[in-house]
């Protein structure tokens, strides 16, 4: 399946959920890059939090399908290179739950789902970026961005 599903209604959710299959890689668009997790059924995707605030890394966590697409949509890639299926898949993403271990550029949400996959760690992100120097700017600016919007959201919940 390769349609794009954009979560705008709570009510849609259920529907989206019902149509992914267990294991599928997720993609969702952010600024200057893509997100990914691995659906794990019951409307729950784990992946690498990443950069969960300013610099700070975040772990490999399970979070709802709206909260992974974030009101941006996601879409499910084909897995056309994938040696594990279904429920082996979510075997080793789940294993891999409250991992610590996020790098930008050896460890990331990309290599998480594609290990999860196939065995192999890789992100055709950051392989892309090394062969082209302006897009690395654009997803640094992206991260950045994303980081200072989280930093809000924490400063905003300690003020409450």
């Amino acid at each position: 399946m390769s349609d794009e599903h954009h979560i705008g209604h709570a009510q849609r959710l259920p529907e989206a959920a019902a149509d992914i299959p267990l294991g599928a890689h997720l993609k969702t668009d952010r600024l200057g890059y893509v997100h990914h997790g691995i659906y794990v059924g019951n409307g729950e995707v784990v992946h690498y939090v990443g950069f969960k605030g300013f610099l700070r890394r975040g772990p490999v966590e399970t979070i709802t399908l709206a909260g992974f697409a974030g009101g941006l949509g996601f879409r499910v890639e084909p897995a056309t290179q994938a040696r594990y299926v279904g429920a082996e898949i979510v075997r080793r993403a789940t294993a891999r739950l409250g991992e610590d271990d996020y790098r930008l550029l050896t460890n990331n949400c990309e290599h998480f789902c594609i290990w999860c996959l196939s065995g192999e760690s890789r992100s055709e992100q950051v392989e892309a970026l090394l062969h082209h120097p302006w897009r690395a700017l654009l997803a640094i600016v992206g991260v950045i961005c994303s980081a200072t919007r989280i930093v809000g959201q924490d400063l905003a919940d300690v003020t409450a």
